[in-house]
């Protein structure tokens, strides 16, 4: 039985929003949520990076996964978005407080930027405007290569007819380039209306250009591949490696100057 993710329901002050919102998620079936807040850095003054509420203040007592005797997991996910390629901070500690790590360029050159040296685990596509450039192969590759993912939002095509163009167009023209490879489907809901089930999501993703298996693979397996990308991006930072004690380092030349027949028995 496949898990079914929803991996960015944008965040709100209002508790009761958000309790509603994730009883709706856990009503039509998704697993797991991610609770996203978005940093939009500006030139003209400095900003400091959100911090996550906890989970238990925001929400409360979480509910049980339709069809499931667990609760629904939920998550925290950064979202940045890129004007200028200094917005984003690698090496930023507030990043660690956030389960994902996502990224929203504006322009091709943060766009081909991200997709072959950010450490992040998921590129944003935008899908309120008309893309102000046309997608190569060569960056989405190289994305791809990495275990990076890109991310279709649908919500704002249920608000607009004009966004809903946008939607199916910026769609039809990421699919040209990765043919389905590496596609998340996720809703960007500020409410409950907005969320839809995984079957509901599997047909839009059908409209957006994917082939059905790869629409149901987007609200599903490659999820999951975006969790596990992000445990190892969070734990890639620490090598373990083994050395010889110095005693071991004389034992080991002791024996290698002794004769054959006098040297130590290894078991």
């Amino acid at each position: 039985m496949a898990v079914f993710m929803d991996l960015n329901v944008l965040f709100s002050a209002d508790r009761k929003r958000m309790q509603s919102l994730v009883e709706t998620a856990a009503h039509l079936g998704f697993s797991t949520v991610a609770i996203n807040y978005v940093f939009e850095p500006t030139a003209k003054k400095k900003q400091e990076v959100p911090s996550p509420m906890p989970i238990n203040e925001l929400i409360g007592q979480l509910p049980v996964v339709q069809g499931r005797s667990r609760p629904i997991r939920v998550l925290n996910r950064l979202t940045v978005v890129m004007s200028e390629a200094s917005h984003f901070r690698p090496s930023a500690t507030e990043y660690r407080a956030f389960d994902l790590l996502a990224v929203h360029p504006t322009t091709e050159k943060l766009f081909h930027t991200t997709c072959m040296l950010c450490d992040v685990d998921i590129i944003c596509i935008s899908v309120t405007e008309k893309l102000p450039f046309f997608f190569k192969r060569a960056p989405i590759n190289g994305a791809i290569d990495r275990g990076v993912v890109f991310e279709l939002s649908y919500a704002s095509a249920l608000r607009d007819t004009t966004m809903r163009c946008y939607t199916i167009a910026n769609s039809v023209c990421l699919m040209e380039s990765c043919k389905g490879k590496n596609i998340i489907l996720s809703s960007a809901a500020e409410k409950a209306l907005e969320l839809r089930g995984p079957y509901d999501i599997t047909n839009l993703g059908v409209l957006f250009g994917l082939s059905e298996a790869d629409s149901k693979e987007a609200v599903s397996s490659t999820c999951r591949a975006v969790l596990l990308h992000a445990e190892t991006r969070k734990t890639a930072s620490g090598i373990v490696y083994t050395m010889k004690s110095q005693q071991e380092v004389l034992q080991d030349s002791a024996g290698s100057e002794a004769p054959a027949a006098k040297r130590p028995k290894t078991t």
